[in-house]
């Protein structure tokens, strides 16, 4: 019995000491980064300062934090009108094709994400494999510009974020209760009525849960703007990006990343505030 307890106690010793060193240490350097000044020589000097915060609200950082915030709302939207019908089909397969189905949804996790969007230029490009297989049809003239635009980004978005999208709302769908939509039907609701008035508010949770796992990633993929969008459609990660590794100003970079960090707080406070206003709805009914 004590053999057993000081193996847990180690473990535990062990996953607190990671976290620490790994997680709580490196944000708390950030966090006081984020209050020290710019030093040419040295990255850091170690006087107190508020500037950093201050020139978030420059009109020119806060055109790309609002731009960065369009930009992940829209994939978000995206992702959800092309994923909920797709984890609606899966989830009403037969249980012994949904394992396979779910495996093809995971499938592009196995490769990095920055392969996966290097891929995606050769299909988007002016002599790339959709352009030639358009023109081959005789549907377009000439090759279409894509890449490099703001379509180029989110279609890179969605591309890379559709299976977190897909996942939760699959989880929420299959979790239906059947029940209620032959009720709904049985009272004489049509299917749209079923679905809005039934499918939709009980699968909420999941839908909220999907857009989370989506708009928040999305707002720091600096690499796709890049790649894709040829740095001409910044997010607010580029703009991390380029403060740490091209402008040198580790202070204002680690500003900038602390109010994304909080701005995505504030998102998974408000999710755990509407998962508990469902589950009150819920009880009440």
């Amino acid at each position: 019995m004590s053999s057993k307890l000081n193996l847990q106690n180690a473990i535990i010793t062990l996953v607190v000491g990671w976290l620490v060193l790994f997680v709580l240490l490196p944000n708390v350097m950030i966090i006081g980064t984020s209050f020290l000044t710019r030093d040419e020589a040295n990255l850091i000097d170690l006087t107190f300062t508020l500037d950093n915060y201050t020139r978030l609200a420059d009109p020119l950082y806060a055109k790309v934090l609002g731009h960065s915030f369009y930009m992940a709302a829209v994939a978000t939207l995206l992702c959800l009108v092309i994923g909920y019908p797709f984890a609606y089909i899966i989830a009403k397969m037969p249980a012994n094709w949904r394992p396979f189905m779910l495996f093809l949804v995971i499938v592009p996790f196995w490769t990095n994400s920055l392969i996966r969007t290097y891929g995606l230029k050769i299909v988007l490009g002016t002599q790339g494999i959709l352009n030639k297989s358009l023109m081959a049809l005789d549907i377009i003239d000439k090759p279409l510009r894509i890449m490099y635009t703001e379509s180029a980004v989110m279609i890179g978005l969605v591309y890379i974020l559709l299976p977190f999208m897909i996942l939760p709302l699959y989880s929420a769908i299959e979790k239906l209760d059947n029940t209620y939509i032959e009720a709904a039907r049985d009272l004489g609701a049509n299917k749209l009525q079923t679905l809005t008035k039934v499918v939709l508010p009980l699968t909420m949770p999941g839908i909220i849960g999907g857009c989370l796992l989506v708009m928040l990633p999305a707002l720091g993929m600096f690499y796709i703007s890049d790649l894709l969008g040829g740095a001409k459609n910044l997010l607010i990660g580029n703009v991390i990006k380029n403060q740490v590794l091209n402008a040198r100003d580790w202070p204002f970079g680690a500003a900038t990343s602390i109010a994304l960090t909080i701005a995505m707080a504030i998102m998974l406070y408000a999710y755990y505030r509407a998962g508990k206003l469902l589950n009150k709805k819920v009880e009440l009914n």
